[in-house]
This record gives C-alpha cells, sequence and structure tokens, in this order.
C-alpha cells in the first residue's frame, strides 16, 4: 500500500519551471557571476559540482559550475533543477531560501552575465 501512496505523489508533482517561461527583467539585471552567481554555486552546488570536487556524489563529471563558462554550458538545466520554484538541487535539509532561488532565475534568465 506504501507504494501506491508514493507513485499517487509522484504523478502528482508539478513539472518544473522552463527558463524559457521566465522573463528576464525589463532592463536586464545587476547580478552577475562575480556579486551573485559564483557564491551561490559555491555555497549551494559545487561541493559535487566544482570541477576539482573530490567526491561528487554521483554528479556527473561534466556538470562543473565553478566556472562562468560551466555555468553557460549547462544554464537550463541548472534552472530546471534549482531556480525559483524548482527545488530538486540542492538535495537535503540545507536548501537555499526561496529568495535565493529567485535571484537564481533572474540570473540565469538574463544570460548569467
Amino acid at each position: 500500500m506504501k507504494w501506491l501512496a508514493l507513485v499517487l505523489l509522484v504523478g502528482c508533482a508539478e513539472a518544473p519551471i522552463e527558463m524559457a517561461e521566465y522573463d528576464c527583467p525589463e532592463g536586464g539585471t545587476q547580478l552577475t557571476f562575480e556579486n551573485f552567481g559564483a557564491q551561490f554555486l559555491n555555497v549551494n552546488c559545487n561541493t559535487c559540482h566544482a570541477s576539482n570536487a573530490g567526491h561528487r556524489h554521483g554528479a556527473p563529471e561534466s556538470y562543473a559550475f565553478d566556472t562562468i563558462e560551466g555555468v553557460h554550458e549547462h544554464r537550463d538545466r541548472i534552472f530546471v533543477r534549482a531556480a525559483t520554484s524548482n527545488v530538486s538541487m540542492p538535495p537535503g535539509p540545507e536548501d537555499p531560501p526561496a529568495e535565493d532561488r529567485e535571484k537564481l532565475a533572474e540570473w540565469l534568465a538574463c544570460g548569467a552575465p
């Protein structure tokens, strides 16, 4: 019976918000890799997603977010996993605050300058 409840819960989960559904604010963003992105990623993602991460906990080696080039390459994927109400990453109890996830969404939607 427990598996049935799990199947029902999974079936009711909302689809993630895609970056194409999120507009960059008119006039752009003041958020940059230097003043927002690098810190957000270092605190919340790069334990597993840095190019020099020792134990990646299953994160693919090609998903490295410690450079702006790595972020640009995986911008859409980062968005659907961690921005706005997309909360599948990072795993664990120490989730970033909703305000930071909104900033991540804005920064990525504006091209991650």
